[in-house]
């Protein structure tokens, strides 16, 4: 199936809750940054992770999450909305470390010591931003930690990318489950149990589960209501004029030495790797305009 978020609501349980899908989405970017096989799953789960979040906000918002660790991946960055459009990129897309008990050394390509910082544009005079330090360094935890702790919002979180075995990306996604005010402990007490007793997320998407069959697994016999549908998508906004926008701030004198080294000056978007040139012709023009 295509790359999907559903969100859904229970009454009963006074929890909403979301599921994707975001293999198709997580491959193109892990194409386009020519990752190895850790830094495709950090930068898979964070882009999910930044999914889910975005999902949350209306309109013209957006959500930006930057991990920075100690480790060699260096740093993770990605940005989201509420049409699910997302794109990012990792500091050092060359880490590849052996598996740790089975698993993707996150914690040890991200490093255990550092920052997670969530800024939203909420359309207003400033952007809102949160800052936590990673606590686990797993992604998924470090989040939720971030939605508990800054947002006083219990939730739960888990996600998910597996590489195959061409390097590219066999499946990813993610599920979030949020608490809404007054909490149902009973209730989100057997959440957190069926979410544990489950089989990994990853085992069941590669099966062939859909996020809704996901939601399904995790509810168990506590009803929601399916508020609406969504596809996930890799999108970057960036654009020849905003890349002119960005020479421009260099001023003048620094566009007019670009122009006298007589090569094309190539900016490469960090979030999707388009290439923009401009000739040296471009550049005086640039200069010109702004003198």
């Amino acid at each position: 199936m295509n790359d999907q978020l559903v969100r859904v609501i229970s009454d009963e349980a006074n929890v909403r809750a979301m599921a994707c899908l975001t293999t198709a989405t997580v491959r193109e970017a892990c194409t386009r940054h020519a990752t190895l096989p850790t830094a495709s799953v950090a930068l898979g789960r964070a882009m999910t992770g930044a999914v889910l979040l975005g999902a949350l906000l209306k309109g013209r918002q957006r959500v930006a999450l930057k991990f920075e660790g100690n480790g060699p991946l260096g740093k993770i960055v990605v940005e989201a909305d509420p049409m699910c459009l997302v794109h990012g990129y990792v500091g050092n897309p060359a880490v590849d470390l052996p598996l740790k008990d089975g698993r993707f050394d996150i914690p040890g390509a991200l490093g255990r010591a550092g920052l997670l910082t969530v800024t939203k544009d909420l359309r207003l005079k400033a952007p809102y931003q949160g800052v936590v330090n990673l606590v686990s360094s797993e992604i998924a935890e470090d989040i939720a930690y971030y939605l508990t702790d800054s947002e006083q919002t219990p939730s739960a979180m888990g996600l998910t990318t597996i590489p195959d075995d061409r390097g590219g990306i066999a499946v990813a996604g993610g599920f979030l489950i949020q608490s809404l005010p007054p909490a149902n402990e009973e209730a989100l007490d057997a959440l957190m149990r069926r979410i544990k007793a489950l089989p990994p997320l990853a085992k069941m998407l590669l099966e062939g589960a859909t996020p809704k069959e996901v939601l399904d697994r995790i509810f168990g016999d506590i009803p929601f209501e399916i508020l609406g549908h969504q596809d996930v998508a890799f999108h970057c906004g960036c654009s020849r004029d905003r890349i002119e926008q960005a020479l421009i701030t260099l001023g003048v004198e620094e566009i007019k030495s670009l122009a006298e080294q007589g090569e094309d000056t190539v900016i490469t978007c960090e979030f999707c790797r388009e290439p923009y040139a401009f000739t040296s012709e471009d550049l005086r023009r640039l200069a010109e305009e702004r003198h």
